[in-house]
């Protein structure tokens, strides 16, 4: 008898579930809430693939094997594009307004806009030749005008670049453009001349007393060197010339830290003083 009473109970209280969230339904039938609702998960559609492509094509871009420079002027544009492609998407479904016909009446409109964002639209071009163009990317030590550093990363609107001392140095892309610009060699990079008295019995450079002579020096060069930043390629030592005051030549080697060039050449010199 309880468990008829029981399932009567049960089926009663399956009948008033609907009642209950009447008032719900008919709140998320109403246009205006369908429209908001819709809005809200475009855009966090929206939001999330702009966070996925970001997230892939720095993957991709940071590719030994990718031709493209990692510079986040890329990853904005792709962002760029999906937040317009949503708002497209927003403004037809939300609001039936036709996004390609919204972009012909602000035709005219555009043309005065782009005159008064002259500057900015001339910093996104400047950055978009320079990065596909392959003339300035990140790890590029260079010289624009009097500042001298390594580039740290190309934007849509500047290319920042960090000089000898730690400092931050801000340059508009328009100005890269426009301006001589001077590809420099590795700061990382350490380069030691050096003169030894010319080597053998009878006044010549035997190749057999250079070749010694290199790879003391190069073991030297190394030991100081390593013992200022890790050394990441070399040393190489490098013959060049012969002249009165004997064999020339450099030792060639790069350094992990490039803050630290001045103090490991130092070292190097210390350490072959004896030798050259």
């Amino acid at each position: 008898m309880m468990g008829r009473h029981l399932r009567v109970y049960r089926i009663r209280k399956a009948c008033h579930m609907p009642e209950l969230f009447q008032p719900l339904f008919d709140l998320l039938a109403m246009p205006a809430i369908k429209t908001a609702l819709w809005g809200v998960l475009i855009v966090i559609v929206t939001a999330v693939a702009s966070r996925i492509a970001a997230r892939t094509l720095r993957k991709l871009l940071e590719r030994d094997s990718n031709p493209l420079p990692s510079s986040s002027i890329l990853v904005n544009i792709a962002r760029g594009v999906i937040w317009a492609l949503g708002a497209s998407v927003l403004l037809d479904a939300c609001f039936g307004i036709n996004a390609n016909a919204l972009v012909a009446a602000l035709g005219v409109g555009g043309i005065a806009v782009s005159l008064g964002f002259q500057d900015t639209l001339s910093n996104l071009i400047g950055g978009l030749q320079v990065t596909f163009m392959g003339i300035v990317k990140p790890g590029d030590n260079i010289e624009v005008g009097s500042e001298t550093g390594v580039v740290q990363d190309v934007t849509w609107r500047h290319t920042t670049i960090r000089d000898a001392l730690g400092q931050t140095v801000i340059i508009p892309n328009s100005i890269i453009s426009k301006t001589a610009l001077v590809h420099l060699l590795p700061a990382n990079r350490v380069a030691v001349p050096f003169a030894v008295p010319r080597l053998g019995d009878d006044g010549g450079a035997r190749t057999e007393h250079m070749d010694a002579l290199a790879e003391q020096l190069a073991r030297l060069a190394g030991d100081a060197a390593g013992g200022v930043s890790p050394v990441i390629d070399g040393p190489r030592v490098l013959f060049s010339e012969i002249s009165e005051l004997g064999i020339k030549g450099k030792i060639i080697l790069q350094v992990e830290d490039a803050t630290k060039t001045g103090l490991a050449a130092d070292a190097v010199v210390r350490s072959i003083a004896a030798l050259v």
